[in-house]
């Protein structure tokens, strides 16, 4: 087995035995194995957006199989694990470490992972059964990191998910999903340009600045994920929400207008 693999999976038994000393490997499923979870993603997607592999995991090994142990390995060699007592129920402790390897290293293991994981359509599967014990040629890792262009779009919105926008308290306070939104460049580092209405407001509600608030985008995104896939949109665009679940380039319609099932 890869190094790499073999120092991240000796941290995670190491801090199930130290923090679970009571849970038995019959407990666990397979006995405690250690699963790369690239089924969701992909190996490449995690790489390239979120900064990190997908998770390695221990699950318990009952009904629910809920997660013993995740850990997280980023690009820059930190590492977070959670340790999950009660049969996953129930973090019983985080762990921020990092690998002793050095970043390029960490490359040539996802490149790995990607072609004999990912392409090999092994997907959420003991390490053990992985090949990674190979090194990635020139070529392979220079086609892995072309891919990159693939992922723009998905690292634009993470990007913006993170900035902040402008938003009417017809929608925070009132609970109105948005109906109305439109960008603009923004002119500080922190804030996205856009700007998000419930629908309904007039001029003299928009004219009066108590009327809205700031908001991460991502919070609006995690009760409305129709907003994602326009977060990206340019600046100068403006869009009317015309169902449940899409927007249109505003020509002047009727916004559809409907309040959040969940309070925001």
């Amino acid at each position: 087995m890869n190094s790499i693999l073999s120092e991240i999976a000796d941290i995670i038994r190491q801090n199930l035995e130290m923090h679970l000393p009571d849970v038995s490997a019959d407990e666990l499923e397979e006995g405690g194995k250690i699963y790369y979870m690239n089924g969701k993603n992909g190996t490449e997607f995690d790489w390239f957006v979120n900064d990190h592999f997908p998770a390695f995991m221990v699950f318990y090994n009952d009904k629910e199989n809920l997660g013993a142990a995740k850990a997280l390995v980023y690009k820059d060699g930190s590492l977070q694990l959670l340790i999950y007592d009660d049969h996953g129920k129930h973090i019983a402790k985080k762990i921020e470490t990092s690998l002793e390897v050095g970043k390029d290293d960490l490359l040539k293991l996802a490149v790995v992972l990607r072609f004999n994981a990912d392409d090999q359509k092994i997907w959420d599967a003991d390490i053990e059964r992985i090949d990674t014990d190979v090194t990635p040629t020139l070529s392979d890792k220079a086609m892995f990191l072309k891919n990159r262009q693939y992922y723009e779009p998905s690292i634009r919105r993470k990007e913006i998910m993170g900035k902040l926008a402008i938003v009417s308290k017809k929608i925070t306070v009132e609970g109105w999903k948005v109906g109305y939104m439109s960008c603009e460049e923004p002119d500080e580092e922190q804030y996205s340009g856009w700007q998000f209405y419930g629908g309904s407001e007039d001029q003299e509600y928009v004219d009066d600045p108590e009327n809205f608030t700031f908001c991460i985008i991502h919070a609006l995104c995690s009760i409305d994920p129709t907003l994602i896939k326009y977060i990206d949109k340019p600046a100068g665009t403006k869009w009317i929400r015309v169902s449940a679940d899409e927007f249109e380039e505003d020509e002047g319609q009727e916004p559809y207008m409907e309040k959040w099932k969940d309070p925001l």
